[in-house]
């Protein structure tokens, strides 16, 4: 892969914990613009990650999944042109338990020189990744990484808003 952006992020919680958060639809919303996955994560599936107003933002499909270590998709943005044009990238995402906290790693390559797709992600990442990490440690996600005011409030409660 020509292009590349690595995220490391340490999160007080389980692999196990933060795995259901990457994938569970009723948890994603609360972090990621109130957006979810619709995925069974299963080698060869199809991913889609869907807007609150129906529509598809990104989607791809399953490469690797090793609940809850390991989890790896093919990539294309959905309503960028330019992006979309770019074809399929490659998303890791890795996570190791070290003490009371989890390492999650977040890889995201393409084949193409300066991607825009990677540099689009490149600034959507940090601020989705450290949303979760909220949610995760304090039970609140940033009112930034959602689309409507009380959209952090909405889904069961995995992360009680006392530290894991």
């Amino acid at each position: 892969m020509s292009s590349k952006f690595v995220y490391v992020i340490y999160i007080r919680t389980t692999p196990e914990k933060l795995w259901e958060a990457l994938t569970k639809p009723e948890f994603m919303r609360q972090y990621w613009y109130n957006s979810w996955a619709e995925c069974d994560w299963k080698v060869g599936s199809p991913w889609k990650l869907m807007t609150p107003d129906g529509g598809v933002a990104d989607a791809g499909d399953v490469l690797e999944s090793d609940p809850p270590n390991r989890l790896v998709i093919r990539w294309r943005n959905e309503f960028r042109p330019e992006l979309k044009a770019e074809g399929f990238t490659r998303c890791t995402f890795e996570l190791t338990q070290k003490a009371e906290m989890t390492e999650f790693i977040v890889t995201h390559e393409s084949d193409r020189d300066g991607s825009k797709m990677i540099e689009a992600v490149s600034g959507g990442w940090p601020k989705i990744l450290s949303s979760l990490k909220s949610l995760i440690e304090t039970g609140k996600a940033f009112s930034q990484t959602t689309r409507t005011k009380d959209a952090q409030n909405k889904g069961p409660k995995l992360f009680s808003g006392s530290p894991l």
